[in-house]
């Protein structure tokens, strides 16, 4: 059953989860092999996600990649050797179709949620596509993202909660939108990595608060949601983009095992 197929059957949440960009091919390959093994023994659907490209940084000395090439490449490598689905992010519209030859799902991230020119060249790849909801939008505004995707003839579309601008330099999560954006007919993504970051810090680096996952993702599995969105990576600490608020991997499965817990108290 395909990733799309799973995450409509309600059975578990299912999972999105890799290094936050594309650092190296043994990075990746042990990565996802990792995050394969787990959701296997624990029966998650999974998805491998990894940036080939990061657009949005604070910095202009800032990580973006290894080239864009030889990243797509590699996780192409992750498709062919592990047999697994991949979902990577696309910044402009004439990027989609290229990393569409490469994955199975393309991922806009939340400042660009409302380009109408990216989401419908997304949406003509026919791969799912990710709407990662905008700090700066209501649940309710993301009907009008995910009505630009079906419109344009695709209707594999997820929405994903990241976090809502608190002040200058915090983020919250407002659960209610996760029922909210789940009665578009779609399924709803929790970003629980992405909502711990701490943005705009005075040395130009995103900060996090990654002690705080597990809440996180305990209360979007209590409260319904339908898959959960989490960057890992071996050694966050020296992770080249977003380690300050990626889950050390070797916590991946006991969290997993522990959100199953909530996740079969509610069923």
């Amino acid at each position: 059953m395909s990733i799309w197929e799973e995450s409509q059957n309600g059975k578990n949440f299912f999972l999105i989860a890799g290094p936050c960009v594309v650092e190296s091919e043994e990075l990746v390959l042990s990565a996802a092999e990792r995050i394969k093994s787990i959701c296997e023994k624990l029966e998650i659907p999974v998805i491998f996600k990894s940036s080939y490209r990061k657009a949005n940084r604070s910095r202009i000395d800032s990580f973006t990649g290894i080239g864009d090439e030889k990243a797509l490449k590699i996780l192409d490598k992750v498709r062919t050797e592990l047999g697994m689905e991949v979902i990577t992010d696309v910044h402009l519209p004439d990027e989609c179709a290229t990393a569409a030859e490469h994955v199975d799902a393309l991922q806009i991230p939340a400042f660009l949620c409302r380009q109408t020119d990216l989401l419908v060249a997304a949406a003509e790849t026919g791969k799912i596509v990710n709407v990662k909801k905008g700090q700066f939008l209501s649940a309710e505004a993301m009907e009008y993202a995910k009505n630009k995707v079906v419109d344009a003839g695709n209707d594999k579309v997820w929405l994903t909660e990241r976090g809502t601008t608190f002040g200058y330099q915090d983020l919250v999560v407002d659960y209610r939108g996760i029922p909210i954006m789940r009665s578009f007919g779609k399924p709803v993504v929790l970003d629980v990595t992405h909502s711990l970051q701490r943005p705009n810090q005075s040395s130009g680096v995103t900060g996090g608060q990654p002690e705080l996952i597990e809440t996180i993702a305990k209360a979007g599995v209590a409260v319904g949601v339908d898959g959960l969105f989490m960057e890992t990576h071996p050694d966050p600490s020296v992770a080249k983009s977003d380690g300050a608020n990626m889950l050390r991997l070797d916590l991946l499965q006991g969290l997993l095992e522990r959100l199953c817990r909530v996740r079969e108290s509610i069923s």
